[in-house]
């Protein structure tokens, strides 16, 4: 018995364009031809087409369909490898899945930074992008530390920085800089490696110091950037006089 294109496609379950392109690539033979020039497909040529789409279904490339299909030497390792890459899809589409029921479940913008859309509707705008930053510059341990420093933060002293405007006085800068500095200064005694992050970076500490300079530039205005700086010496300072006092005290 003999098929034509479509009959064989359909035998197949695929489509017509699918099995043109299988001639294309030489991986189906093409068939004899009728005297009116219509293809004939014949049993072996179903037997190869449904081979071909079982391959594909396990998810080998049409480039490696014919050296897998062969049976060579090499394809246990070709299938081993394409096993690897499948767990590694698998993985990256569950963990994706995990990020979009969080999404869901906190009401949290859908590009909220992974791991913190619990805290997303707590932060501003520029936060929001300084945590995408630091996503690709500190490990994951580093990151659940931010994370928890967000979760715990319920002074109010973030809100009023994020409404500080450019044009700030001086009175209301020195107010906001103690209440900053003290909230730093805390965050410097409970997570001891931001004295020294070091060890905490996913990039070098170069391109990691300049991204933040950059960013900070970039996404606060001259008053908060004017705040930030004075709080962090101030907070320096706080943390070395109660590592003083308690050595002291020792």
């Amino acid at each position: 018995m003999a098929w034509s294109t479509r009959e064989l496609a359909e035998l197949a379950g695929t489509t017509v364009n699918t099995i043109r392109h299988y001639h294309r690539l030489g991986l189906l033979d093409e068939p004899e031809r009728e005297h009116n020039g219509y293809k004939q497909y014949r049993v072996p040529h179903l037997v190869r087409l449904l081979r071909i789409r079982r391959l594909a279904e396990l998810g080998v490339p049409l480039s490696q369909i014919g050296e897998v299909g062969a049976g060579g030497d090499d394809t246990p390792d070709a299938l081993r490898q394409l096993d690897a890459e499948m767990a590694a899809s698998i993985e990256r589409l569950q963990k994706a899945r995990a990020d979009i029921a969080a999404v869901l479940r906190d009401g949290a913008p859908a590009d909220a930074p992974a791991g913190f859309a619990s805290v997303a509707s707590r932060l501003s705008e520029a936060d929001s992008s300084m945590i995408h930053l630091y996503s690709q510059l500190y490990d994951e341990e580093a990151l659940a530390d931010v994370l928890r420093m967000v979760e715990t933060d319920t002074d109010a002293v973030a809100r009023d920085f994020d409404l500080l405007p450019p044009d700030a006085d001086e009175e209301a800068r020195r107010r906001l800089v103690e209440r900053l500095a003290a909230t730093i200064a805390q965050y410097l005694l409970d997570y001891p490696w931001l004295n020294d992050p070091a060890a905490r970076l996913s990039q070098s500490e170069h391109v990691t110091a300049q991204t933040f300079v950059d960013a900070v530039v970039e996404l606060y205005n001259p008053a908060q950037i004017d705040v930030l700086r004075r709080a962090g010496i101030l907070a320096i300072e706080h943390v070395r006089f109660e590592r003083g006092a308690s050595g002291d005290a020792g």
